[in-house]
């Protein structure tokens, strides 16, 4: 048996690695310990902070040859000690993150299809959610086209929770049933500029009557720019959102964001900026219109503070917010960083009864650290400091310490390739 499984690796090296053809496998295990003491939600009286392990392990590989490329990730994701030791079956952390191939047509362009990540820009409305442990991926057709600085990319999903004989209503909680977008880039010399328009179709059910089930469709349309001069950058994202939300409200909304880096030195970078996401008066839609601005597939981790308070899995539909930052990178060494972020948090809509719309203020620290090529090691405190506002949002005025914790060890070795 060992032999046949010797005899089987060995073939499928040989196939994949001919002369015009290129072969990569590597991994990744990746746990992280957290501490959570009003971490996403303010910390209620008479509860118990959490303590855990997460961790994520992948299997990638990757085949290129001339006139395609084929990539697989199997993960798995799970909490140390979710399953008792002896078990004979495991809890459902294994899937497929990525199973997709590339056909090109010429150098210029290309068909994607498959499960795939969809990333674009900074990840504003688009991105991989990479801190997630399961991360993000997507079903979907992509047609690419790439000339020299211009970038073109058109894409398509269609979901369905099974194969079926009749019918196409979605059942599969928390996703879309369609999408179709399209993406456009242009580099210049000191200026780059992306437009995006998505057309994103939510199921709606009504379980009252099967046939008024209807897929209910927003367009998102927007920019995302950029200029850069020597030590001085400038990033803005422009977004309005209109058409329909799942329960048909018409919907109205804005997104609109400004960014300045400035490189004080090699080792200290600074950044001040601000992003304005509308929303909705009293924190919910009203007479038949939405003015909450949903960055739907976003890393919406990587924005409005580490505490994720804001836009992960909460806060769609509502008061909206203006998020004011200053933050800096400190390079102590080739090997070691530390980031210190600030952030202010307003409401971008009027409160309740008229309260402030002053939410808090949030404190982010992620040190990180390069042991070695393929081991990084990060750590990360954040502290929110919260206002009235924040208790009328969340509905708790216990007044406890809202804190959170981290230290996380990343370990991405190659096993195997054909191009070292």
């Amino acid at each position: 048996m060992k032999l046949i499984k010797i005899s089987i690796l060995t073939f499928f090296i040989l196939f994949f690695t001919n002369i015009h053809a290129q072969l990569k496998i590597d991994a990744e295990v990746r746990p992280r310990f957290e501490y959570r003491h009003g971490f996403k939600t303010l910390f209620p009286d008479d509860a118990d902070p959490a303590a855990f392990v997460s961790q994520r392990t992948r299997l990638n590989a990757g085949y290129t040859m001339e006139k395609l490329n084929f990539y697989v990730s199997m993960q798995d994701v799970r909490v140390w000690g979710d399953v008792p030791q002896l078990n004979t079956t495991d809890k459902n952390g294994f899937s497929v993150h990525q199973a997709w191939g590339e056909i090109l047509f010429n150098p210029d362009i290309s068909l994607k299809l498959g499960r795939q990540e969809i990333m674009y820009d900074d990840h504003r409305i688009f991105g991989n959610v990479g801190w997630a442990q399961q991360a993000r991926s997507h079903d979907a057709a992509l047609i690419k086209y790439t000339k020299e600085s211009f970038k073109f990319d058109l894409g398509f999903a269609f979901n369905q929770n099974e194969e079926a004989l009749t019918g196409t209503t979605l059942t599969t909680p928390n996703t879309y049933k369609s999408i179709q977008y399209v993406w456009l880039h242009k580099d210049w010399k000191n200026f780059s500029g992306s437009f995006l328009f998505l057309n994103n179709g939510l199921q709606f059910t009504d379980t009252t009557n099967p046939d008024n089930d209807e897929t209910r469709y927003s367009q998102t349309t927007g920019a995302h720019l950029k200029y850069k001069k020597e030590k001085f950058d400038l990033i803005s994202n422009l977004f309005y959102q209109f058409g329909s939300d799942v329960n048909n409200n018409d919907l109205s909304a804005y997104l609109l964001s400004l960014e300045t880096n400035y490189k004080i030195s090699e080792q200290w970078k600074a950044t001040l900026g601000g992003e304005l996401q509308s929303g909705n008066d009293n924190g919910a839609p009203a007479n038949g219109n939405n003015d909450a601005f949903t960055p739907f597939y976003g890393t919406n981790h990587k924005f409005n503070g580490l505490m994720d308070y804001f836009y992960v899995g909460n806060h769609v539909g509502n008061l909206g917010l203006i998020d004011l930052y200053i933050k800096t990178n400190i390079k102590f060494n080739p090997k070691s960083s530390l980031n210190i972020a600030a952030h202010n948090f307003m409401a971008a809509a009027d409160m309740p009864r008229d309260n402030s719309k002053q939410l808090g203020t949030e404190i982010d620290l992620v040190y990180s650290y390069n042991l070695q090529k393929d081991i990084n090691i990060k750590a990360g405190y954040s502290h929110l400091f919260a206002s009235d506002g924040m208790e009328i949002l969340k509905n708790n005025s216990d007044g406890n310490t809202n804190n959170w914790g981290w230290i996380m060890v990343t370990i991405k070795p190659t096993l195997f390739t054909t191009n070292p």
